[in-house]
């Protein structure tokens, strides 16, 4: 992360707080932990709100091929300086609560989301949005990873319960700043019989 990568944010969050959530993008360990159990063979990666990259980049790090990432980001300036740092990703500008609008895949290949959206200040009915289409593109195993600065999980009970969802606290990252948690969710099996 560089000193423009945190002007760029900044100046970005003054204009629209509500739709960054945070300050500042996220650090190295928390790059490290929301990407900690996605590899090449995860297959193809969808992002939302990837803003700078920091994500994208840890991805990367982590051997998943450019071109199996697709950025989804809302900000027009963040956009533009995807599509330069990451040129074999496929960088859409739309709002990730349109996801089921659009044929982004054919089926559900997608091994993994990572979401950088600031899930807690959303509306119940925009996540729904945004989780249900995301879901929608995920292959059965696959993983919904997302970090929240909040005490508990920032998908509340109601809408993981709707959308047949289960949250499971991967890891706590004390060295971001704030201090951060991530969560990984599934969809939940078929009920057994009693």
């Amino acid at each position: 992360m560089t000193a423009a990568d945190v002007f760029r944010f900044i100046w970005a969050w003054t204009g629209d707080p509500v739709r960054l959530g945070s300050i500042v993008p996220s650090g190295a360990a928390l790059s490290d932990a929301m990407t900690a159990e996605i590899g090449a063979d995860t297959g193809p990666v969808l992002e939302l709100g990837p803003g700078t990259g920091v994500f994208t980049a840890a991805l990367l790090r982590r051997g998943v091929p450019e071109r199996n990432i697709t950025l989804v980001e809302y900000g027009s300036d963040f956009v533009r300086l995807l599509q330069v740092r990451f040129p074999r990703a496929r960088v859409l500008w739309m709002d990730a609560a349109h996801l089921a609008r659009h044929r982004l895949y054919d089926g559900a290949p997608v091994g993994a989301v990572v979401s950088g959206l600031p899930m807690l200040n959303l509306t119940p009915r925009k996540m729904i949005a945004i989780l249900s289409g995301a879901f929608g593109y995920l292959r059965p195993d696959g993983a919904f990873y997302q970090f929240t600065y909040g005490p508990t999980c920032p998908v509340p009970r109601p809408v993981l319960d709707r959308l047949g969802l289960k949250a499971v606290m991967a890891t706590r990252v004390l060295p971001n700043v704030p201090p951060a948690a991530v969560y990984r969710l599934t969809r939940r099996g078929p009920r057994r019989p009693v």
